[in-house]
């Protein structure tokens, strides 16, 4: 089975890109920030920004390749953008997987894309349709409805905007611990307040909890038997139990108790 990579990236605004596009030379990040916030929300009614003007601090991801399960954020803490960006993609280029997320269309891979084209990062097998290799054609990690990349979200919405619902939502709804508590919205306050590890263990759960998504879509897909999709759960459960990675064995003694009673 080709191997899946299933990733996540956390953002911060960009306030250097902000004050070159905008023209706020000279204010403050505190400022800037302000500035940007307010002109959003006469925009658009909230403070979210643009796809182009998100900084990533965080990808984390879970891959899959034949019997063995990896979770790890890429890089180090001290990693720059630009860095985890090669990376990312790099790791494309190399094991050419399949990749997964859950609204990675509409929101990680358009951020991935603007970022790497600000640092001039080259992605060829990753932006292939046919060009380099005849079979990309049809096999492509940007066609929408192609499964070179399946987005979770877009696909169990049936492509349909009114059907999308939240990671949190869908993995409680499968008896998952969700975001236990944490939220996206708080990762600009961890990042000013220089807790890059923090948000890297926040992104951590939530991969880990999208490939655990993952794989009922795929028991349910045909792709794996009920024993193939209870052994892959297994698994990643042994992987969770380890010492160095509280916040994983938290999540795994939260996934117990949900299915005690089950």
């Amino acid at each position: 089975m080709q191997p899946a990579l299933i990733f996540d990236i956390e953002t911060v605004p960009d306030l250097a890109g902000a004050r070159r596009v905008f023209d706020l030379e000279g204010l403050s990040d505190a400022d800037t920030l302000q500035a940007i916030n307010l002109k959003r929300r006469i925009e658009s009614g909230g403070e979210f920004q643009k796809h182009f003007l998100h900084k990533i601090v965080a990808i984390s991801a879970v891959m899959k390749t034949g019997d063995s399960v990896k979770i790890w954020s890429i890089g180090d803490v001290d990693s720059d953008e630009k860095t985890l960006i090669e990376r990312f993609f790099e790791g494309i280029e190399r094991f050419k997987p399949t990749l997964v997320s859950w609204n990675g269309g509409g929101f990680d891979l358009p951020v991935l894309h603007y970022r790497a084209l600000l640092h001039g990062i080259s992605a060829r097998s990753y932006w292939d349709m046919g060009d380099f290799d005849r079979d990309r054609k049809w096999h492509n990690y940007i066609s929408r409805f192609q499964f070179a990349h399946i987005d979770l979200m877009d696909v169990m919405a049936g492509y349909q905007p009114r059907a999308v619902a939240k990671l949190d939502e869908i993995a409680q709804l499968l008896g998952l611990p969700g975001k236990m508590g944490l939220s996206g919205a708080g990762v600009l306050d961890q990042y000013l307040a220089g807790d890059i590890k923090g948000i890297r263990d926040y992104c951590e759960l939530d991969v880990i909890n999208t490939y655990l998504v993952y794989l009922r879509f795929q028991l349910m897909r045909g792709w794996f038997t009920p024993s193939q999709y209870q052994q892959a759960c297994d698994e990643l459960a042994q992987v969770l139990l380890n010492p160095n990675q509280p916040h994983w064995q938290a999540y795994h003694q939260a996934w117990l108790g949900l299915n005690s009673d089950n």
